[in-house]
């Protein structure tokens, strides 16, 4: 007996493995970046000063490798 083609497994592709939150964190520096006129070097160092500001270690920050 067949299944119903509804119940077929389909071949799916592998999703990859992308961290949501390194995700969120590049789209915020392109929008920085376009919304600031700066560049992704620029858009790093006001997310680190923001951060420093905040009480962030530096191992912290380190951590982050923005």
């Amino acid at each position: 007996m067949r299944w119903p083609w509804w119940h077929r497994q389909r071949p799916r592709a592998p999703r990859p493995a992308v961290n949501p939150r390194r995700q969120e964190l590049e789209t915020a520096k392109e929008i920085l970046a376009e919304v600031f006129g700066a560049r992704p070097s620029d858009v790093e160092e006001m997310i680190r000063l923001r951060l420093a500001e905040r009480g962030w270690g530096e191992e912290r920050l380190a951590a982050l490798k923005l």
